[in-house]
Formats: C-alpha cells, structure tokens, sequence
C-alpha cells in the first residue's frame, strides 16, 4: 500500500511504478483511495475526514471547521507508457540527482507533493486552511473523459474551497492563469477518379492545400493578460489523404488546433480560427474539443499570499490545464509543481528531485502561514 506519509519523492517513485495511461486508471486510484481511507480510519475522533470516489477520482477533505479551504489537485493519468516504467534515478545533463520516468513531470510528482502534505498536515494544530486533495482521471485525453470535469457536474460541492492549487509542472514556480483551447476537424470534399483522369474528378487534398497555406503563414500573437504573457498558437496538429496512389482523393482532413489567451472566450477563438482559414466552399468543420482559457486571478488576496511564498515568481501557463475547471466555478486557481514542462510527454520524462523537495516546503509553508 502507498505510505503517504514517506518522502515525497519515494511517494513519486512509487506513483510513477503504477502504469496509469489514461482510461488505465483503476490500479492507481484503487492504491490512492486505500491510502487515503487508512488515513482517515487512522484519525477517526480527532481529525474528520471523508473520502469519496467517483469512478477513478478520489476526492478526500477534511472537516476541521478552520475557516478557510484550499484545494489540491492533481491527475493520476499519464499519456501512454515509451519503455519508461518503472521509475530509476540518476543524474540528468547537468549532474542534478533526477528522477526519471513517465510521469515524473506530468504529474505524479506533483501529485505526490499534493498527498504527502494532505497526510501529514491534516491533523497539525499548525494548519491555516481546511483541505480538499483530488486525484483524478482522464486528463490527457478529450475533456469528456476528464474526471474533475465529472466531478464538478454530479458532486460540485465536493469542490468547494476559497483557492485551488493543481499540480501539474510549472519549475516550482507560480504559473498563473492556462491558455484555452479549440481542436477543428476540417474536411476538404471532393470527387475520385483515376489519376490518369484527373479531370474527372474534383481533388479533395487541392481544396484543402490553401486553408493550409493561411495556416502555415499565421502570425501568432503574444497577448498580456493580468500582467502575464501569453503565447497563443494555430497549428495543424494531424493529417490525413488519400485513397490509392493513383486515385484522385475524394476526400482530405485535418485537425486544427488553436491555443488561446484567456482574454478571448471560446466563440471568440472559433470565429478567429474562421476568419483566418477562410474556408472556401467544399470544406467544413466540426469542433472536436473546446475548452475555455482561465485568467491569472493574481489580485486575489489567496493567490497573492501563495505568490508571497514563493518569492515573488510568477509566469504565464503555456497549454491548457484544470485551473480553467475551478475558474469556472468561480474558485482562484493556479498551477504549481515540481519539473521542467518542456519534459512533459517525452520518452526521457524527468524531474530532479530538488524541485521536490522545493515545492514541498513551500506548500507546507503556505498551508501553516498565518496559523
């Protein structure tokens, strides 16, 4: 069983052991909700904890009657495993003590700082702020299968708090605020024929080659929103054509992906990305996922005194992430955990251990400030 309570970067060693690949996730949750349940019958008359499930997210709060609540969250999925399970450490290009494995940035680490602070803080006389720990599912995959989205729709009062904290890697830094995002599948129709009769047919791949051409020649804008700058990106992310090798296609699509800042909303983006593909007549789209950006929200009082705990150090989120989620519900959020973000996703995925400990002791400073 996972010990929560031991180092937070054994405890990540030991999540990132757990295969969890999206849409793989029992194993995980089954280890973190028994955990948490010893936890909680461990405390019973002395610290009040629930813990709820809701398919592979683990929801656990404590009741203490504090005043005040702050949320930590975290996914438990990873993207798919590239021969980097289980964990090892060593050192990493710049002789750092590293640990290596899938999920070691995105996010177990993080999740592991999560969990450690909720076992070993909750029944502390020093802490400020009642505590909400999630572990969710579903997160690098369509926003369907996003367990804090389900969680947020069938239980929303298991979310409420005053500020959120998710966990994903920011360099053990404030990053404030997400980029939204849009996903189009745009699809180019046309007529087959054989290709020594092309004019037969009506080139479906040649109606879609000009959308690409405006595409490729986008000027992404850099865009400050609540003293962040933020990068925002229209790219085409996959395609596809074809039929035989001397067949006119009678069909072509692509996925468009647009990332935004968050002082557009999604309407906005969309009739952005419209205006800029100008899709001409025999093309047309569908929007396969959409999800809305989150502002920085470093004005409240909440995430001012995390940013105070830090050092003053804060940067815009590149990429979508769940603070958009607690946005939505009106809580402040923002990201911070350990690991270096352009090691997301990559086969050589990894976080030196530094960073954990760092993140570590500033939570635990920011949870007890003010006690």
């Amino acid at each position: 069983m996972l010990d929560l309570t031991t180092c937070p970067i054994d405890l990540t060693a030991a999540l990132v052991d757990i295969e969890s690949p999206s849409h793989f996730e029992n194993a995980i949750a089954d280890e973190v909700e028994q955990a948490l349940s010893t936890l909680r019958d461990r405390l019973a008359g002395t610290c009040p904890i629930t813990v709820d499930r809701h398919g592979n997210t683990i929801v656990a709060r404590t009741h203490r009657g504090i005043g005040s609540r702050v949320i930590l969250a975290g996914h438990i999925d990873t993207v798919p495993i590239a021969d980097n399970v289980p964990s090892s450490r060593g050192l990493d290009s710049q002789g750092r003590d590293t640990l290596f494995g899938c999920g070691t940035v995105d996010m177990k680490s993080g999740m592991a700082v999560y969990l450690h602070a909720f076992a070993t803080l909750v029944a502390d006389p020093a802490l400020a702020h009642d505590l909400t720990v999630v572990a969710y599912e579903g997160e690098e995959v369509a926003s369907v299968y996003n367990g804090l989205r389900m969680v947020a729709e069938a239980h929303p009062d298991w979310l409420e708090g005053d500020v959120a904290l998710l966990g994903e890697p920011s360099g053990a830094m404030i990053e404030a605020g997400c980029q939204g995002t849009i996903r189009l599948k745009v699809t180019a129709h046309g007529l087959r024929a054989h290709s020594a009769r092309s004019w037969l047919g009506d080139n479906a791949a040649h109606k879609l080659a000009p959308v690409m051409m405006r595409i490729a020649g986008y000027q992404a804008q850099e865009i400050e929103v609540d003293g962040c700058l933020y990068h925002e990106g229209l790219n085409i992310v996959h395609l596809e054509a074809g039929v035989a090798t001397n067949t006119i296609p009678d069909e072509a699509w692509m996925f468009v992906n647009y990332r935004f800042a968050p002082h557009r909303s999604v309407d906005e983006a969309l009739a952005h990305m419209l205006e800029v593909m100008d899709l001409p007549d025999g093309v047309d789209y569908v929007i396969d996922d959409a999800c809305p950006g989150a502002r920085p929200g470093l004005d409240r009082p909440v995430v001012a005194t995390l940013i105070e705990a830090t050092g003053g150090q804060f940067r815009a989120k590149y990429g979508w992430t769940d603070v958009a989620r607690f946005s939505e519900l009106g809580i402040p959020a923002v990201n911070f955990g350990p690991g270096d973000p352009a090691f997301c996703h990559k086969k050589d995925e990894q976080c030196p251990v530094e960073m954990i400990t760092e993140v570590s002791h500033v939570l635990r400073a920011y949870l007890c400030a003010g006690a």
